[in-house]
């Protein structure tokens, strides 16, 4: 597993949109741990079942919104901390320059399509499922898709976790992003990990962005910027 520590792509933009989802996860994540033993009652009703959204309706308990409404609440809600961590990490690391690239309202209409996008690949690859599907995982591989598409050269500084032997290096985002793409197909069955969201999520993200993307060149002319990188 290849671990992103940064990105070597600066830009001028404060992240607003991306610090202020961060945030709503968080919020959501710590709602989630102070409800003990109604939580599992909450993610039923917030969480996007298959079966709800193939057949549009609403099995008990009632959903926090309409079918399908759930497909967006089911994006702020997270499994675990690893879950929650891994995700806001990667959205982190490469959201700032897709909001920079699109701007801050497009950025997040960017944001919630590809997220939606990812709900229903995997909502239409088991469509007779009632186990509730939840996480940020199909909007930031749609980040991760936009940002192939936008920056396929930006260097990404990466940690490869080999134990007793902890590697660091850059490579291009391609070439990291291609990595990771290529690895939800290794996903075993039964994992419990929505792995088509993550699919579904990306491919759409590398089209959408460049519908969504400003008409003029994304780095404004004369805004050249560059990263003193020193030698190893």
């Amino acid at each position: 597993m290849l671990i992103p520590l940064r990105d070597h792509n600066p830009h001028s933009r404060f992240p607003a949109v991306t610090l202020l989802i961060i945030a709503a996860n968080v919020v959501a994540w710590f709602y989630e741990l102070s409800l003990g033993e109604s939580l599992q009652g909450f993610i039923l009703a917030a969480g996007a079942i298959p079966y709800e959204i193939v057949n549009h309706v609403d099995i008990r308990p009632r959903n926090l919104l309409p079918v399908p409404g759930s497909i967006w609440t089911s994006m702020f809600l997270h499994g675990g901390w690893l879950h929650i961590i891994g995700n806001m990490w990667f959205l982190w690391i490469f959201g700032d320059n897709i909001e920079y690239a699109l701007g801050s309202v497009r950025y997040l209409v960017f944001y919630v399509l590809v997220g939606t996008a990812g709900a229903l690949a995997q909502c239409f690859s088991m469509p007779s499922s009632t186990t509730p599907m939840i996480g940020a995982s199909g909007a930031v591989a749609g980040v991760l898709g936009g940002y192939l598409m936008l920056y396929p050269r930006a260097r990404v500084e990466t940690l490869l976790p080999i134990p007793l032997l902890l590697t660091r290096f850059d490579v291009p985002a391609w070439v990291f992003l291609g990595l990771w793409f290529v690895g939800q197909f290794l996903i075993p069955t039964g994992s419990g990990v929505a792995w088509m969201a993550h699919v579904g999520g990306f491919v759409v993200g590398l089209g959408a962005v460049r519908l969504l993307a400003r008409t003029r060149s994304h780095r404004p002319d004369g805004d050249v910027r560059v990263e003193y990188l020193p030698p190893r």
